[in-house]
């Protein structure tokens, strides 16, 4: 009888260990999972705004286009950082897909340029080249 109980406990002891791992893993799995897989539903990132009322920073939390602030921090080509005017980086968007594709083609293999800004958005301090010569950088500009 006293096999038979020992055994028994010994059961329900392994048992609460496989669960306490399986909950315990279940747990982390919860705890490390973004809040927001999907940029779309979070939040607006808060920028700081400049004396023209222009927002400032980074574009990296932006969750589209029309979260990303006014002047995005960028380094210009000679290595000057600043912010250039989303206006002129992202240029017109295109009504339709075939008015994409000619604009795609026109500027295919060529570079764009355009100027850089100090934080005021009025003071040009270099230039900035949109095209196939950029490499994205997580820059972060303070003043």
């Amino acid at each position: 009888m006293r096999l038979k109980t020992y055994g028994f406990h010994t059961l329900i002891i392994i048992l609460v260990i496989i669960a306490g791992i399986f909950l315990g893993t279940l747990g982390l799995d919860i705890a490390t999972t973004s809040n927001y897989p999907n940029l779309s539903f979070a939040p607006a990132p808060v920028y700081s705004t400049n004396e023209s009322g222009e927002t400032y920073g980074s574009a990296l939390y932006a969750t589209s286009l029309e979260t990303e602030p006014d002047l995005i921090s960028a380094r210009g080509v000679d290595g000057t950082l600043g912010y250039v005017r989303k206006v002129d980086l992202n240029g017109e968007m295109p009504e339709t897909p075939e008015q994409a594709l000619a604009e795609m083609r026109r500027w295919a293999g060529k570079v764009r340029q355009i100027p850089l800004y100090d934080v005021d958005g009025k003071t040009v301090i270099g230039v900035f080249n949109v095209g196939t010569e950029n490499r994205i950088e997580v820059l972060e500009v303070t003043n």
